[in-house]
């Protein structure tokens, strides 16, 4: 996995390192134990992230360097401080800048996924016999590069998520360059043609739903463009904890989801930087 890439890995703790709270001695004597190192718990997150695995199992892949609650400790600061956000916004600013999001053409879709210690935000999904899992909806430009997500149930349907994943596009002044909009048959509602025109996105391609008890046609409806969306997912989902995720809170996994957006960004733009060196080019 690229992530675990040591040059993506110091790329990704470089634009964070700079977000991290300072803590602030309060200790008169100053005398207490010394302070594990954020770069140490940023590493274990970052293989639980990748892995899927617990984060005992992260602590000991790690080498035992922090412990799995100093960790988990420094994440909930680190939420607190608005980190995960911060640096996700960071890659996709650089990424405009450098290369250029192309939003002549977007693409949006949902995304199911497993969450078998369910908690806040999971449902029961419809396409593994009812399990507890999570779903996120993610807009990307033509070439997939995520501009815009939310995150829900699994029982919640795509057509719900699309207000939130349009106005998160919104929030980072994208949305207004956006000129054809991208979706399947799932969207294929009046409620989702009102949201879409009360965001001005009026050239909108809908796949048509398939009439009550008509019989599945020999050809369906072409992909169009929504298969940069579809790979994107397919991206995200070699994450393992976002493929099979075990936290119990919404924000955890918006953290995590932000964390995986921000690595796959900066693997992009390093191998854009490499393209223009044969000697740095990465082995297809």
């Amino acid at each position: 996995m690229r992530a675990l890439d040591p040059e993506v890995f110091d790329a990704v703790w470089a634009a964070i390192e700079p977000l991290v709270p300072r803590l602030v001695d309060e200790h008169p004597l100053g005398c207490h134990r010394p302070r594990s190192s954020d770069r140490d718990c940023f590493e274990v997150m970052l293989v639980r992230l990748a892995t899927g695995c617990s984060w005992e199992d992260a602590e000991r892949l790690c080498g035992n360097k922090v412990s799995d609650t100093t960790v988990r400790q420094r994440r909930d600061e680190w939420l607190a401080a608005g980190v995960f956000d911060a640096v996700a916004e960071e890659a996709t600013q650089a990424y405009d800048r450098v290369i250029g999001l192309d939003l002549s053409d977007v693409a949006v879709d949902g995304s199911l996924h497993k969450s078998p210690c369910g908690g806040e935000g999971t449902g029961r999904n419809p396409t593994d016999r009812g399990k507890l899992g999570w779903k996120w909806s993610l807009l990307t430009d033509r070439h997939g590069i995520p501009i815009g997500w939310t995150i829900d149930g699994a029982n919640r349907n795509d057509s719900v998520l699309l207000a939130p994943t349009l106005d998160a596009a919104a929030q980072r002044g994208l949305l207004a360059d956006i000129e054809t909009i991208w979706l399947d048959r799932g969207y294929d509602s009046g409620v989702t043609r009102e949201r879409l025109a009360e965001r001005h996105l009026g050239d909108a391609v809908i796949a048509k739903k398939r009439g009550r008890g008509a019989a599945e046609p020999k050809t369906n409806q072409p992909m169009g463009l929504r298969w940069p969306v579809e790979r994107t997912n397919s991206w995200l989902s070699n994450f393992g904890q976002l493929r099979r995720n075990t936290d119990r809170k919404p924000l955890h996994r918006l953290a995590q989801f932000a964390l995986a957006v921000a690595f796959l960004l900066t693997a992009k733009l390093i191998d854009w930087r490499n393209r223009w060196s044969p000697d740095l080019s990465p082995i297809r």
